[in-house]
């Protein structure tokens, strides 16, 4: 079995997950946030439906600055409804999936960093930054998300098991 082959139901698993949570997500509270400190509830969403364009980045590239000292600071992409939130995630979940899908062993063993300002924040395989930097990283922020959610007595989806919302499993 390849890398590829034993990633893919996992990376599957997960965007479906995050889809159900995302599609929860009101138009009206885009805006809300539970406290200063925190993202608003359309960042969040934002930031979970740009998760897994790295996926793609870290395969087809070695390295990513996201703030170079000589370019353009990375920005991200600014939906204002749910339904381009949605759309996003379709596209970068789909992109992602292709992008596993075709990437051969020895890609996924090859190094990939992350930078900002020229300094590197990390170096890792790519089969790592893809379970930790798009994977864990999403499931982090899902449950992030699902806490907002319950704040906003949103009916929070089933990802793993029942939820108080979804008791039967």
């Amino acid at each position: 079995m390849s890398i590829a082959q034993a990633l893919l139901p996992e990376f599957e698993q997960e965007m479906a997950a995050t889809r159900k949570v995302l599609e929860r997500v009101p138009d009206d509270k885009l805006d809300w946030s539970p406290h200063e400190k925190s993202m608003t509830l359309g960042r969040l969403a934002t930031h979970l439906a740009e998760l897994p364009m790295w996926t793609g980045v870290s395969l087809d590239q070695d390295e990513v600055d996201v703030n170079p000292p000589d370019g353009q600071q990375w920005e991200s992409p600014k939906p204002t409804t749910v339904a381009e939130i949605l759309e996003l995630f379709d596209t970068n979940s789909a992109e992602g999936r292709e992008k596993i899908a075709s990437a051969g062993d020895a890609t996924f063993f090859e190094d990939w960093s992350l930078k900002s300002g020229g300094e590197t924040l990390f170096v890792m395989p790519k089969v790592a930054v893809i379970r930790s930097f798009v994977l864990n990283h999403g499931i982090h922020h899902r449950g992030q998300l699902t806490v907002f959610l319950r704040l906003l007595d949103v009916s929070v989806p089933q990802t793993y098991g029942p939820t108080a919302d979804e008791p039967d499993f």
